[in-house]
């Protein structure tokens, strides 16, 4: 792709670097801001520096905050015993719009991929043993996706609970094999987080 400019170019170049966006698409974009005011262009660019540089992860469950602690947390009317566990932000928030969920979460950060080099070590799992220990937690409802990374991360942190007394279910398998929580719709997601099952039958069924 020829550029008649150099702005131009790193402009495009920088803007393909986001996902799902290609060469054409970062080039139609850039086009586009490049016809918008340049007061819109400047406010869209200084969000983008302030999420960068102001952003915050709660303290509590890591999920992406304004404040040291997040507003779910922060709410007394949520129910601290019982806990969901989530890859990330994406899934508090399709869970948050099913409105079926009064509890807190835990925000791991992504889940135990070899093929990708993710272990254990760089997720927030032992943050989360550690918050189990307190005794608090009565319930760890685990909702990671239905994939085989999904799966071995429920397993790695039901192993690392077991001298722990607090009880641990799934969600449903209303969401289908392979499925992200991100793109089930709300009744369903709803409804699988409503009939989860106890994890230890999970792994009766593999």
């Amino acid at each position: 792709m020829d550029f008649s400019s150099k702005l131009l170019e790193n402009a495009v170049y920088e803007m393909s670097q986001l996902p799902g966006i290609g060469k054409r698409t970062a080039l139609r974009l850039v086009l586009h801001l490049l016809k918008q005011p340049e007061g819109q262009t400047e406010r869209l660019s200084n969000a983008i520096l302030k999420l960068r540089s102001q952003i915050k992860f709660c303290t509590n469950c890591h999920n992406i905050s304004d404040v040291a602690l997040c507003e779910i947390c922060a709410n007394p009317k949520r129910d601290e015993t019982l806990v969901c566990v989530v890859e990330d932000i994406r899934d508090v928030m399709a869970i948050e719009n099913t409105s079926q969920y009064n509890g807190l979460y835990h925000v791991l950060g992504g889940k135990i991929s070899p093929m990708e080099g993710i272990g254990p070590q760089d997720l927030t799992i032992d943050s989360l043993v550690e918050k189990a220990k307190k005794g608090i937690i009565k319930e760890l409802i685990f909702a990671m996706s239905s994939t085989m990374e999904g799966d071995t991360t429920n397993f790695y942190i039901y192993k690392q609970l077991k001298d722990i007394p607090v009880n641990t279910s799934t969600i449903a398998r209303g969401i289908s094999v392979g499925d992200e929580l991100e793109y089930a719709d709300e009744i369903t997601l709803g409804r699988s987080i409503i009939n989860r099952i106890p994890f230890e039958n999970s792994l009766k069924s593999h």
